[in-house]
Formats: structure tokens, C-alpha cells, sequence
């Protein structure tokens, strides 16, 4: 929230300074009797004096000081200290001053703005009233806009933002449309300032050319490159693209200025050139810059992460060794001494150790080599809790489809998760394990009960690193090719996961 609120309040002051700037722009590139030319022509017409310092820039710019400083009185106090704290009574007192301040502002403004009126009405009563009419009508289209964004902002900040937080892509998008919209602001600002007339195009057609930008950019043409689409889908989606959105805002320019259909052609036109010479362009080289940073730094973190991994796989050589030969050893006297679960227990660990030793190390094994690790591990787990009847576990794995190959490791965390968090031996508790096949697809589901853990449990604040872990490396060595959901309640945890290994 404070970060939005950074954000936002730099945003405002942003548009304050462009506006405040466009209007003293003129005022240094142009000279008296030109500024008297743009903008009194409606004085002299009426007959009334015009000064252009007096009859505009200093009410152009009063109104934009009092929409931003009523603005900041009611975003940044009125509104935080006393309405979302439900201090009704003195937050609605506040804002009529507020409101009053305004309302006579703008009225005193626009007597000097649009003084030409004094021409027009037969009386100085006539032409007051107008002021104040027309002031009313922008201090209520202020009230009502501010609610309007007050609400749209909430719903952003609960529903939308902490997706966006969440999902790198969102935030990526998030990022470029905030970039897009400022350089929008500022040339529209820009563009006001010298010619209302190209201001108003830009207004329209910005929004046509932003929506080019981002449909193309994220969605035309990543579904080219990555479902390898004809050439001829591309041409006809961008095409219906660009002709669609400039013929929709070339209407409601038109609709809005009058203007007759030569006018319309030549702003359709426009539109179209802009987007097929400048957005579309953009919009594939930014497209294509990422995805090569992407695949880069994806490259990186794989090359970093299965070197360390043999590095720390050399330095435990050793010991793992030495305790596959002591394993054998106590193996073989186990057998002889008739001990059938002490001999069953140091079989499937040695098993275990084996696959540690051998394959834990390469890049893909044989999915049936991930299986019989999972089942070896759950057969101890089994062992330790044999003689507890109130702990169920379930074990449904069909291997009849499952001739792939999957980077090792990638199952077990789940696994073990389940049974450290999911077994009480004071309580009824229950583990349920599937694995299946298709042809593409491996489906991998672990359910498990949850206990509430003791306080001074060395593993309570350890929850959730190794379902970490496999995330990151899901992500990594299976991009866009997985789905992993995970539900949890108060007594239950559940994962589902898909991965396409086609």
C-alpha cells in the first residue's frame, strides 16, 4: 500500500508539472501578438479587450492548482484520516470546505478565462450566473470522478494487485502499462499545450495504439513464436488488430469533432501507419529483447545450480560410500540373525542410497527409477509407523503409461513433506499417494492430514522450504510445461501436479 501510494502521488505531481508546463510553454515560444491571435480570437469577436496573461494563463493555471491541491487535501488527508476510519461526521464537514474552495475558485477563474461572455449576455448578471453554473458543474464532475477513482482503486488494490505481485508476468505488464500511459501523458500535455486540435487526436487515438502494443505483444505474437502458428494466422490477426482499433477510435473522433468522412479516412490512415510503422515494430523487438534476457539468465541459473550440485555431490562422496559399504555389511548380518523388517529396512535404504549415489547426479532418468526411489522411501516410512493403526497410508501408482523420463527429484519433496507434516502418532492421520501416466502428461497427487505442531518444534518455522525448492526447480527445468496447485486448510494439504513430458 505505501508503495502505491509513492507511486500514485508521483504520478499526480508528474501530471501537475507537464500541466503547469504546457500551459507557460506557449507564453516562451510564441510572442504577444501571436498569443493574442491563438487565444483571444473569441474577445474579438465579442468586441471585449483580451489580455493574455490575465484573461488565460493565470486562470488555466489556477484551475489546475485547485483541482490538484483539493486533490491532495482529499486523497492524502480527508479521505485516510477520517472516512476509511468511519469518522463520518468530521470527514464530511471537511469536505465541504473543500468543495466550497473550489467552487468559487473555479467560478472566479473562469469570469477571467472566459471573459468574452460579458459580450454576449445582455446583462453582467447573466454572464455571472453562467460562471457560477458552469463552475458547479465541474466542482460536481470532480466529486464524481475522484468517487470513481477512489472505487477503482480499491478494486485494484484487492483483487488485481496482489496477482500482479504474485505472477512475474503481471508485474511485468504492470510495469509497461504504467511506462506507456506516462509517455501517453506527457505528449498528450505536450500536445495541449500548442494545438487543442492535435491534442484531442492524441487523446483518441493513444488508447488504439496502446491496445496494438500490448495484444501484439503478448498475445499475437508469443502464441506465433511458441505454438509456431502459420505465417498467415499472424498476418490476419494483426491485421483485424490494427484495422479494428484505429476504424473504432477514427469513429469516436469523428463523432466528437464533427468532422466530415475525408477527415475520417485521414485519421484512419494516420492510426494505421503509426501502428504498422512504429508500434508493431516496437512491440516485436521488446518482445524478442525479453525473451532472449530470459532464456539467458534461465541458462545461468540452470548451469549455477547443477554446479553446485556436483560440487556438494563431490564433497559428500565420501561418507555416502562408506555408508553404502556399512549398509551391505549390517544387510548381511541382519539376514543371518533372521531380523526380516531390520534386513527389509537396510535393502531399501541402501536402494535408496544407490540412486543417490548414481543418478541423483544427471540431468533425466527413466521415470520407473523415480518410482522405486518414492516407493523404497515410503517402505521405510512404513516400517517406522507399523505398529500405530490410526495412521493410514494409501499408495495408488500405475506405471502402465509411464515410459518417460523427468529430472530426478522433482517427486520426493512432496512425499516427504506429506509424512513430516502429515503423520501424529497421537492422532488419526492419513497420506494418500497417486501417480499416472498418458502418452504426454504425468499426474502426481499427494494428500496428507495436517496436526498442529509443538511450539518448540525445530521444524515449525521450516514449513514450506523444500515445496520451495521444487517450485523453483519446476520453474526452471519445466517452463510453461507444469501445473502445480496446492490447496490447504486448517487439517488438510493437498498438491496436484501435471508436467508435460513430451
Amino acid at each position: 500500500m505505501n508503495q502505491f501510494r509513492k507511486i500514485e502521488s508521483g504520478i499526480t505531481t508528474g501530471v501537475f508539472l507537464l500541466l503547469m508546463f504546457s500551459l507557460l510553454y506557449p507564453s516562451i515560444i510564441y510572442n504577444v501578438f501571436e498569443l493574442q491571435n491563438i487565444y483571444g480570437h473569441k474577445f474579438a469577436q465579442y468586441h471585449q479587450v483580451f489580455d493574455y496573461y490575465l484573461h488565460y494563463l493565470l486562470p488555466a493555471m489556477a484551475r489546475v492548482i485547485l483541482i490538484f491541491g483539493c486533490f491532495i487535501a482529499v486523497n492524502y488527508w480527508i479521505v485516510p484520516r477520517f472516512l476509511e476510519k468511519q469518522r463520518w461526521a468530521i470527514g464530511g464537514l471537511l469536505l465541504l470546505p473543500v468543495g466550497l474552495i473550489l467552487f468559487i475558485g473555479m467560478m472566479i477563474a473562469n469570469s477571467y478565462y472566459n471573459g468574452y461572455l460579458l459580450g454576449v449576455y445582455s446583462t453582467v448578471r447573466g454572464a455571472h450566473m453562467h460562471f457560477a453554473k458552469s463552475a458547479f458543474i465541474i466542482t460536481v464532475f470532480a466529486g464524481v470522478l475522484y468517487v470513481l477513482y477512489y472505487y477503482l482503486r480499491y478494486l485494484y488494490l484487492s483483487y488485481l494487485h496482489p496477482r500482479i505481485m504474485q505472477v512475474p508476468l503481471y508485474r511485468q505488464i504492470g510495469r509497461e502499462v504504467l511506462m506507456v500511459t506516462s509517455v501517453f501523458v506527457v505528449v498528450f500535455c505536450l500536445a495541449f499545450s500548442d494545438s487543442r486540435s492535435l491534442a484531442l487526436i492524441i487523446f483518441f487515438f493513444g488508447p488504439s495504439q496502446m491496445a496494438v502494443f500490448f495484444v501484439s505483444r503478448y498475445k499475437i505474437f508469443p502464441e506465433f513464436l511458441e505454438q509456431h502458428q502459420a505465417k498467415r494466422l499472424l498476418w490476419r490477426d494483426l491485421t483485424l488488430l490494427v484495422l479494428g482499433s484505429n476504424f473504432l477510435m477514427a469513429l469516436i473522433c469523428r463523432a466528437f469533432r464533427h468532422s466530415d468522412a475525408e477527415m475520417f479516412f485521414a485519421l484512419f490512415t494516420l492510426g494505421c501507419l503509426i501502428s504498422v510503422i512504429v508500434v508493431l515494430p516496437l512491440s516485436w523487438w521488446l518482445l524478442k529483447t525479453y525473451q532472449q534476457r530470459t532464456d539467458t539468465v534461465v541458462h545461468l541459473q540452470k548451469a549455477l545450480g547443477h554446479s553446485a550440485a556436483n560440487l556438494d555431490f563431490l564433497r559428500s562422496q565420501i561418507n555416502p560410500h562408506f555408508l553404502f559399504n556399512a549398509l551391505n555389511t549390517l544387510y548381511g548380518t541382519a539376514l543371518q540373525e533372521e531380523a526380516a523388517r531390520t534386513s527389509e529396512g537396510i535393502q531399501k535404504l541402501g536402494d535408496m542410497m544407490r540412486f543417490m549415489l548414481h543418478d541423483n547426479h544427471l540431468e533425466k532418468i527413466p521415470l520407473d527409477k523415480e518410482v522405486a526411489y518414492l516407493q523404497n522411501y515410503i517402505g521405510l516410512q512404513r516400517l517406522r509407523v507399523l505398529s500405530s493403526p490410526d495412521i493410514q497410508i494409501e499408495v495408488n501408482i500405475d506405471e502402465s503409461q509411464c515410459h518417460h523420463e523427468i529430472a530426478p527429484m522433482l517427486l520426493i519433496p512432496f512425499v516427504e513433506n506429506a509424512f513430516k507434516h502429515g503423520i501424529s502418532l497421537r492422532h488419526r492421520s492419513r497420506i494418500v499417494i497417486s501417480l499416472s501416466c498418458t502418452a504426454e502428461q504425468v499426474f502426481f497427487d499427494v494428500y496428507n492430514s495436517v496436526h498442529q505442531r509443538p511450539e518448540n518444534d525445530p521444524e515449525r518455522e521450516g514449513m514450506g522450504i523444500g515445496l520451495n525448492n521444487v517450485k523453483e526447480r519446476l520453474y526452471l527445468l519445466y517452463p510453461q510445461k507444469h501445473e502445480l496447485s496446492i490447496r490447504q486448510t486448517a487439517s488438510e494439504f493437498f498438491i496436484h501436479l501435471t508436467i508435460d513430458v513430451k
